[in-house]
């Protein structure tokens, strides 16, 4: 119990880019689930759980920043501290 409370909250929008706006480097110290219709991801690459979508990569598809091609996957989203 104490270790959940030392936890941040999780926030609403949350990126794993660096370069994003939406990344919180102290989220990331800790491990986080992402589950999408009731199914765990590990694949999930920035996530809005009020408008309810993911987004993954697309394949191995990159764009020509060599960053991977993301695709939004519009669902029920719950994230969780594992």
């Amino acid at each position: 119990m104490s270790e959940s409370a030392q936890m941040p909250p999780l926030p609403d929008h949350l990126s794993v880019d660096p370069r994003s706006p939406h990344h919180v480097p102290a989220i990331f110290e800790h491990d986080i689930g992402v589950r999408f219709n009731g199914k765990d991801r590990n694949d999930v690459e920035e996530y809005c759980i009020s408008e309810g979508w993911i987004k993954v990569p697309a394949g191995r598809a990159l764009d020509r920043k060599g960053q991977p091609l993301l695709i939004k996957l519009k669902g029920k989203v719950e994230v969780f501290y594992k």
